[in-house]
C-alpha cells in the first residue's frame, strides 16, 4: 500500500511585499547604500586636501628657471645656519667664506656687504596650512632673525632663505621640523661643471 505524498512546499499565508526579509534586503539595504554614497561624496568634498607642494614635478619643470641663484650660491661660496627655538624664534647664520672676509669683497669681486633683509620660504611637504613665508631681519655681524609659529607635529618641509636684490641668490634645503638646527651649503651638482 502507497502512502499519499505529502506537499512539502511552505505555504506563505501573505504577499511577498509584506514579508519581513523583502523589506531588510530588497529595499533597506540598497537604500542605506545610496544614502552612505551621498554622505560620503559629500563629506570628502567639505574635507578636500589643499594644494600638495609637486616637488618632483614641478622642482624639475623649474629647475633651469631659478638654476642661475643656486649657481650664484655655489660661485660666492655661500652657506648658512639656521637655529630654531621653542619659543617660534628662527636664527640664521649667512656664512662668506673666509677670503672674502678677509679681503672684504665676495668672491665674483662686489663688495661684501650683508643684506639688511633676507626672505625665508617654509614649505610643508603636504599641507598648505602649515607654510610660513617671513622676511629675516639683519640685527649684527652675520645674523638674522625672525618669528615663526611652526606647526610642533614632525614632518618633511622644504626651506629656502634668499636675497632678492642685485645679488640675487638663494639657499635651499629640506629638513624635518621642528628640530633644533639646519645648515644650508651650495648645492654639490655645480663643481662637476
Amino acid at each position: 500500500m502507497s502512502t499519499p505524498i505529502s506537499n512539502f512546499k511552505h505555504q506563505d499565508s501573505q504577499p511577498w511585499y509584506k514579508n519581513y526579509m523583502v523589506v531588510i534586503f530588497v529595499i533597506s539595504m540598497p537604500a542605506f547604500v545610496v544614502v552612505a554614497c551621498i554622505w560620503f561624496v559629500y563629506y570628502s568634498y567639505q574635507i578636500r586636501d589643499s594644494v600638495v607642494r609637486d616637488d618632483w614635478y614641478m622642482d624639475g619643470k623649474t629647475l633651469y628657471q631659478d638654476v642661475s641663484r643656486d649657481k650664484l650660491t655655489y660661485d660666492l661660496d655661500l652657506h648658512g645656519k639656521m637655529q630654531f627655538s621653542d619659543n617660534g624664534n628662527v636664527v640664521f647664520y649667512l656664512d662668506y667664506p673666509k677670503q672674502s672676509l678677509q679681503s672684504g669683497k665676495l668672491l665674483d669681486g662686489t663688495p661684501l656687504v650683508y643684506p639688511k633683509e633676507l626672505a625665508l620660504s617654509i614649505s610643508h611637504a603636504t599641507d598648505i596650512k602649515k607654510d610660513r613665508d617671513v622676511v629675516l631681519q639683519h640685527e649684527d655681524g652675520n645674523k638674522y632673525s625672525a618669528q615663526v609659529d611652526i606647526d610642533p607635529v614632525k614632518a618633511k618641509y622644504y626651506l629656502q632663505v634668499s636675497h632678492d636684490g642685485k645679488e640675487d641668490w638663494r639657499m635651499q634645503d629640506v629638513a624635518k621640523l621642528p628640530r633644533s638646527e639646519v645648515s644650508f651649503s651650495p648645492l654639490p651638482v655645480f663643481a662637476e661643471s
